[in-house]
């Protein structure tokens, strides 16, 4: 198994070799760096830490300076731990490309999912809403009762109702990369994954 980050770019559509068109999504993936590895005598696991994201060296704050420096790798924006054994074969400032993977793998990617903020219960929970007819009276997208006043003379807990929605972190299974290419940097994945455009995404095999 292997990992990388990368930077959701957008969908587009590509053709296979029967001229169907498939729908892809743009993930520009690498080149990250490995800026710390990690082992069970010194920290109870094994994991390789990737840094990826283009930053400004004034940007960092000394601690995350000297991090970097210790590992002989420019201060970047993002950092993410993997426990991928092609990963933990590589040594401390390693760079890890999208080369890893190849069109025909299968991929999980993970990312937040766009934030909506504050909604109500028929963007949230696609709820039906009322008629608007005879006997509704400012309540068209409300959610209905919440319980009855007598017994049990509370509210359930549980209850679909308005509130903050998305933001949340999602993984996709099951996707097929599509083409790869590496000049540039790039993998196309079939269909769509988690997140807003320029959001960050995990990619693994």
């Amino acid at each position: 198994m292997s990992a990388i980050l990368g930077r959701k770019l957008g969908m587009t559509q590509v053709f296979d070799d029967q001229g169907n068109c498939v729908p892809v999504t743009m993930i520009e993936a690498g080149p990250c760096f490995v800026s710390q590895k990690k082992s069970v005598d010194s920290d109870g696991y094994d994991a390789v830490q990737l840094a990826f994201g283009e930053m400004r060296a004034n940007k960092a704050n000394r601690p995350m300076s000297g991090h970097f420096k210790k590992a002989g790798v420019k201060p970047k924006r993002h950092l993410r731990e993997f426990d991928a054994p092609e990963l933990l074969e590589l040594e401390v400032g390693a760079e890890v490309t999208c080369e890893l993977f190849t069109a025909g793998d299968v991929v999980a990617v993970s990312g937040n999912s766009k934030g909506r903020g504050y909604s109500g219960v028929m963007k949230k929970h696609n709820f039906h809403g009322f008629k608007m007819s005879h006997g509704v009276h400012e309540s068209y997208r409300g959610r209905g009762s919440v319980g009855a006043a007598s017994d049990p003379s509370r509210t359930y807990r549980g209850l679909k109702m308005a509130g903050r929605y998305g933001n949340d972190r999602v993984t996709v299974k099951n996707l097929q990369v599509v083409q790869v290419l590496p000049e540039q940097n790039l993998i196309l994945v079939k269909g769509a994954v988690p997140g807003a455009r320029n959001g960050l995404v995990e990619i693994r095999k």
